[in-house]
């Protein structure tokens, strides 16, 4: 499936399964892909981001649950519950510098990528589609990993 991901800001990108297909004005690939479904962003599409220092964020850090309070008991809950805090930032990759193996597992299960320290990641055609939406604050509007949508603000 072809999903043509279009902001008020900068280049469209067309997605097809778990990679991107083509980086470019929005005119040129709709027109070249008209059966694309599409989606348009407010701000701009941009390489997701990478997060330094998640131990702290998924091992070190209880995230409790508004609705369940007093259930610290509950790690795996907490580290979801992080993983979404992540996502909801545009994060897309996180420098690896996770020692927990079950933290570990849960990251790869969210489609999260683990990077050495120093990476920066692009849009490259052929290229994974892990890239989010960012608003002129510099907030995230969507994240998407590996061609599939896993945040939207609301």
């Amino acid at each position: 499936m072809l999903t043509l991901h279009v902001a008020a800001a900068g280049p469209a990108v067309l997605v097809e399964g778990r990679l991107v297909a083509a980086v470019g004005g929005y005119e040129d690939l709709s027109a070249a892909h008209p059966g694309a479904r599409v989606r348009h962003w407010p701000g701009e599409i941009a390489p997701g981001r990478v997060r330094d220092g998640v131990r702290a964020l998924l091992e070190d850090t209880f995230h409790p649950d508004a609705y369940l309070p007093g259930r610290p008991d509950h790690r795996g809950e907490s580290v979801r519950r992080g993983i979404h805090v992540l996502l909801g930032e545009g994060v897309t990759a996180v420098v690896d510098d996770l020692t927990d193996p079950a933290v570990r597992a849960a990251v790869d299960r969210s489609g999260l990528v683990r990077v050495p320290a120093g990476h920066r990641p692009v849009l490259t055609v052929g290229g994974r589609a892990d890239l989010a939406v960012i608003d002129g604050d510099g907030g995230c509007v969507a994240t998407v990993l590996a061609g599939r949508l896993v945040h939207r603000r609301r």
